[in-house]
């Protein structure tokens, strides 16, 4: 009778730990990205897409549960300006062009507006989901006058699941930086730095940069049976 009952019980807890695991949803996700960005300031004050560069960049999520997550990524790309293509008129009808190579670092908070899942249909989990972010993030940009600056991204993108572990990816972004000098190489490109002498401040007359990338990702790490929300 014990051995019946011993049995019993060992197939209970075989069929329990199936199911938990059946029910494990993974905690990280990585991969890369890949598309294209522009700048916005004084050469290109209202046009977007205009002189698009390559972009490319690895990234790193992590996985609070099915609508919050935490991405860190990195970035290098190309951006350029040419005044004679922003409409303006400029002082001196003085026309400058700048290119520079830019390289972020930065981590970014993401919602999703559905929760994002292949799995656990008894919460209402969607393959594919919009989403919103913001964060933070630091620019260096190369060039005989180097730049570093902050950057504070605010974007939406939008996240499909193929199978299992595998996710596909879109996002658009802006990247707000807190300086007018972006677009400043050369000392010869130093009238792009504020060139109708208004002086500018933290949230007024500063460059900005934009991205709009593909992204291909790859979950790993066992972590929560999300009806008991609890990390194993």
């Amino acid at each position: 009778m014990k051995l019946f009952f011993t049995a019993i019980l060992f197939v209970i807890c075989f069929f329990l730990s199936q199911k938990i695991e059946a029910q494990d949803d993974y905690r990280y996700e990585i991969g890369g990205m890949l598309g294209t960005s522009f700048y916005m300031g004084d050469a290109n004050k209202t046009k977007l897409y205009q002189d698009p560069g390559l972009s490319a960049g690895v990234i790193f999520r992590y996985n609070k549960d099915l609508r919050w997550s935490v991405k860190s990524n990195f970035v290098i790309g190309k951006v350029s300006g040419d005044t004679r293509k922003s409409g303006n008129k400029f002082p001196y009808d003085r026309q400058m062009s700048f290119s520079r190579m830019f390289y972020e670092l930065g981590s970014q908070i993401e919602f999703n507006f559905f929760n994002y899942s292949d799995k656990f249909s008894y919460l209402g989990t969607k393959r594919i989901s919009p989403y919103v972010f913001t964060g933070i993030g630091i620019t260096f940009g190369s060039g005989k006058k180097t730049f570093i600056d902050a950057n504070i991204p605010i974007g939406i993108g939008v996240k499909y699941k193929v199978k299992d572990r595998l996710n596909l990816g879109f996002e658009f972004s802006f990247r707000k930086l807190f300086s007018d000098s972006f677009d400043v190489t050369t000392k010869d490109e130093a009238n792009l730095d504020a060139p109708y002498n208004i002086k500018g401040s933290i949230f007024k007359n500063n460059d900005w940069y934009s991205l709009t990338m593909f992204s291909v990702t790859w979950d790993f790490g066992s972590r929560v049976c999300p009806c008991l929300n609890i990390d194993y």
